[in-house]
């Protein structure tokens, strides 16, 4: 049985977050574990990101933060009860929100977030960065999930020779041993040959029971989300990169392309 950890902000509640995690439910039992944040404490985030770029738009944070927060418990609650879940509520609305994401995420295995709504009301930008940030203070996998969206079908290895995406790919299949059997392919998108392709085939061949070796020899950050999307139902799995240089080397990863557009699930892990 996995803990599983799913976060909503005070206003928001991801329908499409909560079906993913009955459908892990419904393959394995789970814990699931509601975890509601509050209205984001904007000092915090400042200092969690060191300061931002550019300013900061901030849309319709006036409201009645622990009434809504209770009308979400009440609905995850009785989803939990109807789809037979266990589950734990942990309504942390008087705590800090990125404080509270790396406690809770160092006890668990792992943290379902909706890359749609999360902080939405934050504005696109503002609501980008706190993404950024919990991927980088999460001590355990995060999956990203848009509002609309089939459950994954088949997998998408993303692998580009360094330890981050295999890790992730080393992560995925120990979490998720149920959908190891799908469908997959562990694509490298570059020019050059792929990196220690006789390791990594050696390795994701153990895990995975319908692989595919794929070299998309193109321009990741033009045409990866096209290829992902034009992939059926996927889900696509990548690593992340260290914390000392997480931020600026996000920035430049076609994998936050993938984020905004919200239209597949992704996994993703980091040491």
């Amino acid at each position: 049985m996995k803990k599983v950890l799913i976060a909503f902000d005070g206003k928001h509640f991801s329908e499409g977050a909560f079906k993913f995690v009955c459908k892990l439910n419904e393959q394995q039992p789970i814990l699931l574990t509601g975890v509601f944040l509050p209205v984001v404490d904007y000092a915090e985030l400042l200092y969690s990101l060191g300061g931002l770029s550019g300013p900061l738009y901030f849309q319709d944070v006036s409201y009645d933060d622990t009434g809504i927060v209770q009308e979400n418990i009440d609905h995850f609650t009785s989803l939990c009860i109807k789809n037979g879940i266990e589950y734990r509520v942990h309504p942390d609305i008087e705590k800090h929100v990125i404080t509270e994401v790396e406690l809770e995420s160092r006890y668990a295995d792992l943290l379902v977030v909706s890359s749609e709504l999360f902080y939405q009301n934050l504005g696109e930008e503002t609501q980008n960065d706190y993404i950024e940030t919990v991927l980088h203070k999460a001590e355990c996998p995060v999956v990203l999930l848009p509002e609309h969206y089939h459950f994954p079908e088949n997998i998408v290895l993303a692998y580009d020779g360094s330890d981050s995406s295999v890790y992730a790919i080393k992560q995925f299949a120990y979490l998720f041993p149920e959908l190891t059997k799908l469908k997959t392919l562990l694509v490298y998108a570059g020019g050059d040959d792929i990196p220690e392709q006789s390791y990594i085939e050696e390795l994701a061949a153990r895990h995975f029971f319908d692989l595919n070796i794929y070299h998309l020899d193109a321009n990741p950050k033009k045409y990866f989300n096209t290829w992902l999307q034009d992939n059926g139902n996927t889900i696509l799995v990548t690593g992340a990169y260290g914390r000392s240089v997480f931020s600026e080397m996000w920035k430049n990863s076609f994998i936050t392309e993938t984020i905004h557009d919200h239209k597949v699930p992704i996994f993703v892990a980091h040491r």
